[in-house]
């Protein structure tokens, strides 16, 4: 992924406003976080916290393949299960809350509002359900897990420093750790798991102080051990650290990563059955990885192996399996293939008729290329479909456009209108906005 595309999409990740719940239920009929937890006091039954977003590619996969069938409708009578749109105002105060920095994320609380888990990232459902249940049998809080380590227990020191690692905690974590008696410490860094937890919050906590060289360090600690389903994101982390070094050192440090990213590949991505569920950051990895070690060939490669397989997969029904749906674009884009990610855009709009996401890329995208009067339509369409802090990121783009017409009273107005409707409850967007149509 180059990183225009890798900021767009990370802006799309932690400032999009989903515009409805992702699976079967129906927002208006799931509960508020609030009114679950009081419900949950009353029927002493733990709530699950779904936080989704409509523009989040990995909830789409969740929500097709995951959330689904007799096992998800066993989960809703297990807990009671909370549909929580991530840039809500309510839901953005619940993720700063439990300190949640990534989507699809689940988090299981108690009927006290204590936390007895979080499963972070898609999964696939072979995974997720005994995940999930294993949690809700265990009814443990992290502080039951940390009395548990203190005596000795080493699952329970690798279910704490799995917690720290889910939040992003690293410095945190390994703090905690560090508070352990000797004995308990030196027992539980013999455990495989523990020692990869370990290198993973050190890889964190690096990361949290931008501090290159121990980014790089970490990265290779992690990338040596079996990382599962994070081999994708731990490299990104060392590409991006090792930009500074010089071309001959960095190529010779990344070198060592194409192998085993290979294997991920084939195993993860290519194969009929993989274990781990997002293939698209594993495919923009290895172009990334290609790029910086200077094979523009292996680079189109992959990125034409990933186009093609996600065709054939999806078929002609683009409303069929969102995720792959949404995948495809995001591989034409990567490899340039403008005029194929043009009419495909396109086909999205049609696709998905009451969703805000694709008008707003294609109108972004004809913006960028200097056809504010083309974008406007789409803009609008995008606008019509969203709602919150959306809306008004929408309405900066129509303002964009309109103003390049010479368009200033429809701008003015289009602001006035989006303020009326959203603007009291994101100041910090609200203002931005005034800013930018009276410059």
């Amino acid at each position: 992924m180059n990183l225009p595309l890798r900021t767009l999409m990370s802006a799309f990740v932690f400032s999009l406003a989903a515009a409805g719940p992702l699976h079967a239920a129906d927002l208006a009929d799931s509960p508020t976080v609030a009114a679950a937890l009081q419900a949950s006091a009353r029927q002493h039954r733990p709530v699950l916290l779904d936080f989704h977003a409509v523009w989040c590619y990995s909830c789409y996969y969740m929500s097709s393949h995951v959330l689904t069938g007799a096992d998800w409708q066993a989960l809703q009578h297990k807990a009671i299960v909370v549909d929580v749109d991530a840039d809500s105002p309510d839901g953005q105060a619940w993720m700063d809350k439990l300190k949640i920095s990534f989507l699809p994320t689940y988090v299981v609380l108690d009927e006290h509002g204590n936390e007895l888990g979080r499963i972070t990232a898609e999964q696939p459902r072979q995974k997720f359900y005994p995940l999930i249940d294993a949690i809700l049998a265990n009814g443990n809080t992290l502080d039951t897990f940390k009395r548990r380590a203190q005596g000795g227990a080493i699952d329970a020191v690798a279910a704490v420093l799995d917690a720290y690692q889910a939040r992003s905690e690293g410095a945190p974590g390994l703090a905690w750790f560090a508070t352990l008696p000797q004995a308990v410490r030196k027992s539980a860094s013999g455990d495989a798991h523990v020692t990869l937890a370990l290198d993973e919050l050190a890889l964190a906590k690096a990361e949290a102080g931008t501090d290159q060289a121990a980014i790089i360090a970490s990265a290779q600690k992690v990338l040596a051990a079996d990382t599962d389903c994070q081999r994708p994101y731990v490299l990104d982390s060392l590409l991006d650290a090792s930009k500074h070094l010089g071309d001959a050192q960095r190529k010779a440090l990344l070198a060592a990563q194409r192998q085993p990213l290979d294997r991920y590949l084939d195993t993860q991505v290519f194969a009929a059955t993989p274990s781990c569920a997002d293939q698209r950051s594993a495919v923009l990895t290895s172009a990334d990885l290609d790029a910086a070690l200077g094979d523009s060939a292996a680079e189109t490669a992959v990125l034409d192996r990933a186009i093609d397989t996600t065709r054939k997969r999806l078929g002609s029904h683009l409303a069929s399996d969102r995720n792959l749906a949404d995948n495809l674009w995001v591989y034409l884009s990567r490899a340039h293939r403008d005029a194929e990610l043009d009419a495909y855009l396109r086909k999205l709009i049609a696709a998905y008729p009451h969703d805000f996401v694709y008008p707003y890329r294609y109108g972004r995208i004809l913006l960028a290329q200097g056809k504010p009067a083309q974008a406007l339509p789409y803009l609008a369409q995008a606008y019509d479909a969203s709602y919150g802090e959306n809306r008004l990121r929408v309405t900066s783009y129509r303002v964009t456009a309109l103003k390049a017409l010479h368009r200033d009273a429809e701008a003015r107005q289009a602001v006035a209108q989006a303020l009326s409707a959203n603007g009291p409850w994101f100041p910090k967007a609200a203002a931005a906005l005034k800013a930018q149509v009276a410059s």
